[in-house]
Order: C-alpha cells, then structure tokens, then sequence
C-alpha cells in the first residue's frame, strides 16, 4: 500500500533530512516524487528548520508530494519527533495538496504532512514567503530582513 506525503522543509530534496537520502540510509524503499504542490497555511522559521501553521484565510505553502511506503512514515514520525498521543511540537495530519501540475491524472491529492501545534511556536519568527527553501537560501546571503 502506497501513502502520500506533502513535504515543505528539510525532508525535500537537497535539504538536511532530504526524504531519499534518509531512506537509502535505512535501507527502505526509495520515495516516488509525484510532483510540486501546495497546501494551506504559512510558515514560520525556527533557525534550522521550518514549522507550517495551517490557516484558512487564502495562504499556502509550498512543498512536493511523494509517494511512499508505510515503513518511510515511521521514519519521517522519527525525524520530525512525532510520536502518537503524545504532545509533539510536529503533529501527522492528513491535508489535500493542490498539485501544480496534474499527476496520474490527479490536480489535488490526499497526503499525510507534518504541521505544527500553533501553541508550540514559541519564538519561531513569521516567514513572508511560501517556499522554506527559498527563505533559507536568501536568509543565507542577506535576501531576507
């Protein structure tokens, strides 16, 4: 059985937890990129990586959609720290991500993601952007305030 996921920080490609190389590290099946997609909500920079706060009011973030297998869910439950029931500052919900462009057919697709408790934000500063990456790379040479 295949899952969906919506990343938008360090599990995409190229990031520190980049989602394929942490699954050739454990030896599990590798992650099909369906495609870049977004989904409701705004982020927020807590220095080495993101947290996504969802929100209705016409904001998104954006991130890809992969294709995985259960056994790559718990190891992302394990990166983001999640642990069922119990209080995480990441929590696993599911989220329709809208795709930008169609994939098997599909413009919107059914994901498990990893957005934060908003009370658990702390001090993590309001990022203006969509896109975590984008934000890291001009946060790094002086693009961003």
């Amino acid at each position: 059985m295949s899952i969906y996921v919506f990343v938008y920080g360090t599990l995409r490609a190229g990031e520190i937890n980049d989602l394929a190389q942490a699954s050739a590290r454990r030896g599990l099946p590798a992650a099909r990129l369906v495609g870049a997609a977004s989904v409701p909500g705004v982020l927020v920079d807590f220095g080495d990586w993101p947290g996504l706060i969802p929100v209705a009011d016409g904001r998104r973030v954006r991130g890809d959609v992969y294709q995985v297998q259960p056994a790559l869910i718990a190891l992302m439950d394990e990166i983001e720290e999640y642990v069922p029931g119990q209080p995480c500052c990441f929590v696993r919900r599911e989220i329709a991500a809208r795709l930008e462009a169609p994939a098997d057919g599909l413009t919107e697709i059914l994901c498990q993601y990893y957005p934060i408790d908003p009370a658990l934000r702390g001090a993590a500063t309001d990022i203006a952007g969509e896109d975590w990456i984008a934000h890291r790379r001009a946060r790094s040479t002086g693009g961003f305030p």
